[in-house]
């Protein structure tokens, strides 16, 4: 099954097109032309939202777990045609394709599941007590609402499970949010073939059509627009530090500031206790090669810093990632201006005072390979912009002289979505002094392993203090996302025959 893109924005039910059109930059086969987004498309999509709100922000649980599913089950449908076009415009592999796409259809059916078992809600209860003295208690109840329209914003390096149909968007449509999306320019195919697998849902399931809109970009007025619109009520994003900022920075100058979820950019750092480096270096090192160039490195977990304390054990790990990494051929970027990016954080950290060249590589226009660099702990302290995020398979090793220098290191650290520890149990006393600063940088902590691998579930918290997030208290995968969208409310004294059908 082939599919070709016809270029135009969903809006309320309808495909529509515009005058202006931007053509894609696909990484093999032909470009196709696809209408600009406008402002007035975004107007046209947030008051349908609206509008939408008022029978689907009420609608049951078990309505709202149908449509998540029928929405899986349209993706499903277009298996084969989402594949094959992903793979034109973004370069990735059919498997890593097929792989997204069953996390993607996985997150809706598991938030399916999750609002019928009615937790979320987070439902409370404090009975009357008329005759308490000095003052009675009134009959209070509290749970969860859905807050309204909610803009998502489609991420570049994930075409599914972070974009149309992706977690920012099950997780808005199980609480009960009409979603408005922007797809992103890197793969507007991809974003268009997923919007029709939704809106035939819409239609399977008889649903206001304004529940889903999916706006094109091709011009940073749309999104300016969307986040700006007094209908919007929050809005998710994955994506650049510079664009996120500049968008969480609308949202709070609006008449009425709204929440931005923002997860921006982490470099993920590793750290090497002083056994399990002597124990296990060289395996961590080959390990931690594949993990960096693992896509091209153009995951927001990428572990890009290693931490390791100066030696011979410290050389041997450095030897075999330099191999391991020379090993690893060039890989197809995501778009060009990735590549650029990728190419000018590298010859930055190149520059850098203080900073060793292990392996130099090339980046021909999408074709990127590893680049490895490594300095010291003094020279990191002092150079701040050692610390920030190249968007690639770039690695660089800190080498501190003492424990102590380590944890100067890791207190030096900005926001992180992750923070690895590799110890064996001879460490344990040395990553228990250090996991307090480790928690206190990232939204998760983990031991001996790699952290591109982000389980979809309960417990998962992908966000973290800023930048790798503009608000720490949430997360962008897994069931508690939902709760972004969702704000509470208390009802007293309303009598059982009012009460909204969840709290009754």
């Amino acid at each position: 099954m082939t599919f070709t893109p016809h270029g135009k924005h969903l809006i309320c039910g309808e495909w529509i097109g515009t005058q202006d059109v931007f053509a894609s930059e696909p990484a093999t086969g032909d470009p196709h032309n696809f209408s600009v987004g406008t402002p007035d498309l975004v107007g046209q999509a947030a008051r349908a939202a609206e509008d939408a709100f008022w029978s689907f922000g009420y609608s049951s649980r078990e309505e709202r777990a149908a449509f998540l599913t029928a929405i899986a089950d349209e993706i499903e449908a277009r298996a084969d045609a989402i594949t094959q076009i992903g793979s034109e415009e973004t370069g990735l592999p059919t498997g890593r394709l097929q792989g997204e796409r069953g996390r993607t259809t996985g997150q809706l059916r598991l938030f399916a599941s999750h609002i019928l078992a009615g937790d979320y809600l987070d439902r409370r209860y404090d009975k009357a007590l008329p005759d308490r003295a000095p003052m009675p208690r009134p009959d209070i109840r509290m749970m969860q609402r859905p807050i309204g329209p909610v803009a998502v914003f489609g991420a570049s390096n994930f075409p599914l499970a972070f974009s149309t149909a992706g977690g920012d968007t099950a997780a808005a449509l199980a609480a009960g949010c009409p979603v408005v999306v922007k797809g992103h320019s890197a793969h507007p195919g991809t974003g268009e073939i997923v919007a029709e697998a939704i809106h035939a849902a819409i239609k399977s399931c008889d649903l206001h059509p304004g529940v889903f809109s999916f706006i094109q970009g091709g011009n940073r007025e749309v999104g300016a627009a969307l986040v700006q619109h007094p209908l919007i009520k929050a809005v998710g994003f994955t994506g650049s530090l510079g664009g996120g900022r500049a968008l969480f920075d609308l949202c709070a100058q609006r008449p009425e500031p709204i929440p931005f979820f923002g997860e921006l950019g982490s470099v993920n750092p590793m750290f090497f206790m002083p056994a399990a480096l002597a124990n296990r270096g060289s395996e961590i090192a080959a390990g931690w090669a594949g993990s960096l160039t693992m896509g091209a490195g153009q995951f927001c977990t990428n572990p890009g810093i290693c931490i390791v304390l100066d030696g011979p054990d410290a050389d041997t790990f450095t030897d075999v990632a330099t191999k391991s990494l020379s090993s690893v051929g060039p890989q197809t970027m995501l778009t060009d201006g990735i590549a650029k990016a990728y190419r000018s954080g590298s010859a930055q950290i190149s520059g850098t005072t203080g900073v060793q060249e292990l392996l130099t590589s090339t980046c021909d226009l999408r074709e990127a390979a590893p680049y490895l660099f490594a300095t010291t702990g003094k020279e990191w302290l002092k150079n701040e912009v050692l610390g920030e995020e190249v968007f690639g398979p770039l690695g660089l090793i800190v080498r501190v002289k003492d424990m102590d220098e380590m944890r100067q290191v890791a207190m030096s650290l900005k926001g992180q979505l992750t923070c690895t520890l590799h110890l064996d149990d001879e460490d344990a006393d040395e990553a228990r002094a250090l996991l307090p600063i480790l928690e206190r940088k990232a939204g998760r902590v983990l031991a001996n392993g790699f952290p591109t691998g982000v389980e979809v579930c309960d417990t998962m918290v992908h966000g973290g203090p800023y930048p790798a997030s503009t608000n720490f208290g949430a997360t962008s995968v897994g069931t508690l996302s939902i709760r972004r969208f969702l704000r509470p409310v208390s009802y007293q004294n309303i009598p059982a025959s009012v009460l909204p059908t969840d709290i009754a």
